[in-house]
């Protein structure tokens, strides 16, 4: 029993703590709390709880069935290409996390994007196709994926 790492669990038959530090963690994330202290009081669990239980306990959707991948992008140096770039990760359901352009050369930019897809196994793949199709890319390549 000592390999397993994770496990899911429904929060019904969990100590009360585990949902609690979820709670605190997002409280902190959005801004509504400004320390764990005072997350922690709104939710009503210690510091220490939260502080043991902090690293350890993830929602489903936040560990498991969403997946990072990044892309490097050679793109034409044209108006609107990046924009038609990100508007197709838009459409094809990603969240975009981060976008480093470099200053365009020979009539070329690359750009690496990284972005945050939902559960779909192969859907890094299809994007980076869907992405490859537009009109001024040049190249698109799936650097790494989590």
């Amino acid at each position: 029993m000592s390999d397993i790492s994770f496990l899911v669990v429904s929060t019904e038959v969990l100590p009360d703590v585990f949902p609690k530090v979820i709670e605190v963690k997002k409280l902190l994330a959005c801004g509504e709390e400004k320390s764990s202290a005072s997350a922690c009081k709104r939710v009503g669990i210690s510091r220490s709880a939260y502080y043991k239980y902090r690293e350890c306990v993830f929602t489903y959707e936040e560990k498991l069935t969403q997946k990072i991948v990044t892309y490097y992008a050679v793109l034409r140096d044209e108006p609107g290409v990046l924009s038609d770039f990100l508007s197709a990760v838009h459409k094809g359901g990603a969240n975009i996390l981060t976008v480093n352009q470099n200053i365009p050369v020979d009539g070329v930019a690359t750009v690496t994007l990284t972005v945050q897809l939902n559960g779909d196994e192969e859907g890094s793949y299809t994007l980076r196709d869907r992405l490859r199709e537009l009109n001024g890319s040049v190249d698109v390549k799936l650097l790494s994926g989590e």
